[in-house]
């Protein structure tokens, strides 16, 4: 079993504002066991930090690019990081 963790940060771009895409995105991450942060951008992105287990970081990735009903993703980038000092829970930030 690989148990390597991972932290990136995503930015989610498209129609993804207006459409429960950050409700969506905490209650997949804390079904996959992951820490971090959501919130919409200015630009209407939504950026994501995610923490966890390797292979549950790489599943959140492709279900961002999927996203909510509703939702039309145009591009996801993302941004390796160190673990660090991470969360303790998945947050929406307003």
């Amino acid at each position: 079993m690989n148990d390597q963790q991972r932290a990136v940060q995503v930015r989610v771009h498209g129609k993804v504002q207006g459409v429960g895409y950050r409700v969506w995105a905490r209650r997949e991450a804390i079904g996959l066991g992951l820490v971090g942060w959501v919130r919409n951008e200015r630009d209407g992105t939504v950026t994501a930090w995610i923490a966890g287990a390797e292979a549950a970081v790489s599943t959140m990735i492709e279900r961002l690019r999927q996203g909510p009903r509703g939702a039309s993703v145009s591009k996801v980038e993302t941004e390796e990081f160190e673990l660090g000092d991470a969360p303790i829970d998945f947050r929406i930030i307003v």
